[in-house]
């Protein structure tokens, strides 16, 4: 029961911050949609529906009304808190390709052996990695990649050259200053969050880091706190 109290008051807090558009989820959404739309648009014709895996999927609140309309030829969302895959399932509600909701670590997934898929979506979840780990990801994710395929990560970027304490402590004056819409002690328990399991990628290391693991990065959107941004990425 306890943790069950500690889900729901953990989900409270996440749900006021993407209703107020905290962290700028809305235009993250729209710029993840223009990209896959641009891709899909590209991609030569008679070539079957591309497979989707996404990795810490959440609720899928904004994602799931794109998503209804992709031609998909299959949709795993991932996320490993269990009581989410159920929000998400109902969000997404019917669509013309099979889904599947997954308990699981995303790490472990693309370490995992498995057909390989075109498409690996991933939005605030691999900040939680260590640099290590997020190096581990790279290499994973570019074998379970299709060719031809895309990663699109969303995420929080600290700025080139920014220490890990200089961004944790201009993202906390961030909260307080203009978070209004969360309660002081929300706010309390997301920069507690922040400093303790927050561990975003430095722009200029992460862009060598992917072409050292064999891709190519590039920026999509960029959000207005030199913060939030999303990140395509296509094998070399």
């Amino acid at each position: 029961m306890a943790s069950i109290a500690l889900f729901e008051r953990q989900w409270a807090t996440y749900r006021t911050m993407v209703s107020h558009d905290l962290m700028e989820h809305r235009a993250l959404a729209s710029a993840t949609a223009a990209a896959l739309e641009q891709w899909l648009a590209q991609r030569p014709a008679g070539q079957p529906a591309p497979a989707m895996v996404d990795l810490g999927c959440g609720d899928l609140a904004l994602l799931a009304p794109m998503l209804q309309t992709l031609p998909l030829g299959s949709y795993t969302g991932l996320d490993l808190t269990p009581a989410v895959l159920p929000l998400a399932e109902a969000a997404l509600g019917s669509v013309p390709y099979p889904t599947r909701w997954v308990e699981g670590d995303l790490l472990a997934w693309v370490d995992s052996d498995g057909p390989p898929v075109e498409l690996i979506h991933s939005a605030f979840a691999l900040h939680h990695l260590t640099d290590a780990q997020k190096g581990q990801f790279l290499r994973a994710a570019r074998r379970r990649l299709a060719p031809g395929g895309l990663l699109l990560w969303g995420d929080v970027f600290r700025e080139p050259g920014e220490a890990l304490n200089a961004y944790r402590q201009r993202y906390s004056d961030r909260i307080r200053q203009g978070w209004q819409g969360l309660t002081l002690e929300q706010q309390s328990q997301v920069i507690d969050h922040l400093s303790s399991f927050d561990i975003p990628a430095e722009r200029g290391s992460i862009e060598a880091l992917a072409q050292q693991e064999g891709w190519s990065w590039r920026w999509a959107w960029q959000g207005t706190h030199q913060a939030e941004a999303l990140a395509l990425l296509t094998p070399i």
